[in-house]
């Protein structure tokens, strides 16, 4: 990118990676804070799950709206929109009174990560050349694991003191709050699009040719709704786009029911901090992972571009299987094993999460016109989030109707070993069939990734040749 820079680095895509920083933050508040959320509202993990259902059904259902916008508006502009509702809710619910009013505003924060994430993950797509997308996904979640790591942290430690007479996992949500309105201000001032900066290569010359003659009378002008349903038909009509999104339907399955970590380790009887240390490990973990699946992929492809991206998905999927029934059936449920936790918590992180930055973000990103990359990504979310979001309150219905979780007998402050075992049950039903069903659903890309490619190229050539 051509755009101001600061110690060598491009200030935009610094401003964009804080974003991400706080976007992961925001995301993690809720689910370290479950124990302390569960005592204040009276809430069982049924409830709790609902919360997260909320959240991440309205930010998939919603993220069509980030692809609309990005077409008609800079995505700075569009991320700082995003971010303002974000923050706003995050406040909100550090101030809420009754669970009700938690629910309400954490669907609203629903509905800006909605239009925020899609737009940082084409602003990265638009960043990075073929090859290297893989390491630009990857160096976006690397950092913007600090911020889940900071996040879940932060809020852990916090939520069992009270500060000035506000209880600790309030004022979490507050602070987290602050800083992403300012980060958010700060995108919309000094960001700039990738598009303004190579305009002819995402049609930006054809834009201006169309404004002229709009102006002139004549061609009619842009319809909004028109424009964007022909680029969602466009993208939808994308079979690895359909292939990769039924695999991510059911690999998002195994994130969701993550969210329950930290509640699980509390109810073992693990301590705040300790609870925040095992979120720590795993979460480093999969900040590496992250990282190192999109660069040996990046490597990898340039030796087999068809199929590598494929075999690393297929890789990390396979890895949770093993990774999930150890760590929730084979170490024993007790605080004296913190250490083995530990280990299988970071080694799990580093080999589970590459598949969004080894495949399926970077393919997204070949396989469309680069000013279709906002869309493919929001429509990527919209079903995968809609359909992923579901498992956390699956997660608390199985925990209480299967194993016999009851959130009126347990005491979250001292721990249960029944409460524990019930839920890693409910854990490890929504972990292991999603991983091997997703490994599975990656096969046709072997067949299907090289054609799509090819036509978006094809099709990228045509349009340059017609500008």
């Amino acid at each position: 990118m051509r755009s101001k820079k600061m110690f060598g680095f491009s200030i935009s895509l610094i401003l964009i990676n804080l974003a991400s920083i706080l976007e992961r933050a925001d995301e993690n508040l809720l689910p370290a804070v479950y124990k302390e959320v569960s005592a204040a509202f009276d809430a069982g993990p049924t409830d709790l799950g609902y919360l997260t259902f909320m959240m991440n059904f309205l930010k998939s259902i919603a993220s069509p709206l980030a692809g609309v916008l990005a077409l008609h508006y800079d995505r700075p502009a569009v991320l700082a929109l995003g971010t303002a509702f974000w923050a706003l809710s995050t406040g909100a619910v550090g101030v809420s009174q009754y669970f009700g009013q938690v629910a309400f505003w954490r669907a609203v924060n629903g509905f800006g990560l909605a239009i925020v994430i899609p737009a940082l993950q084409s602003f990265i797509a638009d960043s990075y050349k073929d090859g290297t997308r893989g390491a630009g996904f990857g160096l976006l979640a690397l950092i913007g694991s600090v911020g889940g790591i900071g996040g879940s942290v932060l809020a852990t430690i916090v939520a069992g003191g009270d500060y000035y007479g506000l209880p600790g996992w309030r004022l979490a949500f507050i602070l987290v709050a602050f800083v992403s309105f300012v980060i958010g201000l700060l995108v919309y001032l000094y960001a700039v699009d990738p598009r303004k900066t190579s305009p002819s290569h995402y049609g930006g010359d054809e834009d201006n040719e169309r404004s002229h003659l709009v102006s002139n009378g004549i061609l009619p002008p842009h319809s909004i709704w028109k424009d964007s349903w022909m680029a969602a038909r466009s993208v939808m009509k994308v079979r690895t786009f359909q292939i990769i999104v039924l695999q991510g339907i059911v690999g998002s399955l195994p994130w969701a029911a993550v969210v329950f970590f930290t509640m699980w380790f509390e109810l073992i009887g693990f301590n705040n901090s300790s609870s925040a240390a095992l979120n720590s490990f795993f979460a480093i973990g999969c900040a590496s992972g992250s990282f190192l699946g999109g660069v040996i992929a990046d490597r990898l492809s340039r030796y087999y571009p068809d199929s590598a991206r494929i075999m690393c998905a297929q890789f990390s999927a396979f890895m949770g299987i093993p990774f999930s029934w150890i760590l929730l059936t084979v170490i024993p449920q007790s605080v004296d094993y913190w250490l083995a936790y530990a280990v299988t918590l970071f080694l799990m992180g580093i080999t589970i999460s590459w598949c969004a930055t080894c495949a399926n973000n970077p393919m997204f990103a070949e396989v469309v016109p680069p000013k279709h990359r906002t869309m493919i990504y929001a429509f990527d979310r919209a079903f995968e989030g809609s359909f992923g979001s579901l498992a956390a309150p699956a997660v608390g219905i199985v925990t209480e109707r299967i194993y016999g979780y009851n959130a009126k007998t347990i005491d979250l402050a001292h721990g249960s070993v029944d409460g524990a075992y019930a839920l890693s049950r409910g854990l490890l039903a929504m972990m292991i069939v999603p991983f091997a069903l997703c490994l599975m659903f990656y096969t046709p890309l072997y067949t299907v990734f090289k054609r799509d490619r090819d036509n978006a190229r094809l099709a990228s050539i045509k349009e340059q040749e017609l500008i």
